[in-house]
């Protein structure tokens, strides 16, 4: 069991869920190869005997089309799944501060940084960054262990790696530290 009491990093991965990869509900371009370089992420923090978090999202909003209560596309992606032990955060909007008691387990373990990787970078991720960094953590995120999705706006389409990079490139000039995975070494 890894100590979870006085740690500085603690690794928090967002929505690595099924209806994020292909054949599921919300595809995002390139999430098998970020769910693989954030399993690479977890066995290290795990290895090194580091607390990790998973958050879960379930979509409680009517209407919606993806992540619904119960289904096979709200459970965790099988490359990334919690070990017995590991905590999972139970959140129903994309900020996975809103509504949860993830400050609490975090102030209880005394963390004072996050690394983050997740899914999708332009809307949770981004969202529980910005939270993190205003509640005083100091943040990391992996930029290669995030993935998004094309956006459309006023009748322009842009493309999701145009997407990724202004949402990482906005995250890194004040939210956070935004490298890649293995440039993130462990404290």
């Amino acid at each position: 069991m890894p100590n979870t009491t006085g740690v500085s990093d603690v690794l928090v991965s967002i929505d690595i869920q099924n209806d994020y990869f292909p054949g599921g509900h919300m595809e995002l371009a390139g999430a098998e190869q970020a769910g693989q370089v954030a399993a690479g992420m977890l066995a290290r923090y795990r290895a090194a005997g580091l607390p990790v978090i998973h958050v879960r999202h379930e979509n409680l909003r009517p209407g919606s089309t993806f992540f619904l209560p119960g289904t096979k596309g709200a459970d965790i992606h099988p490359g990334n799944a919690p070990l017995p032990g590991e905590m999972v955060i139970l959140k129903h909007f994309p900020n996975a501060f809103r509504d949860t008691d993830l400050l609490e387990v975090l102030r209880g373990m005394s963390a004072t940084r996050l690394t983050v990787c997740g899914m999708m970078t332009h809307m949770c991720v981004d969202t529980s960054v910005r939270a993190a960094f205003d509640l005083g953590f100091a943040v990391r995120l992996a930029a290669d262990a995030c993935a998004t999705r094309e956006l459309a706006f006023g009748g322009r389409t842009v493309a999701a790696v145009d997407v990724q990079t202004a949402y990482l490139a906005a995250l890194g000039a004040v939210f956070a530290q935004v490298a890649l995975a293995a440039e993130l070494a462990l404290p």
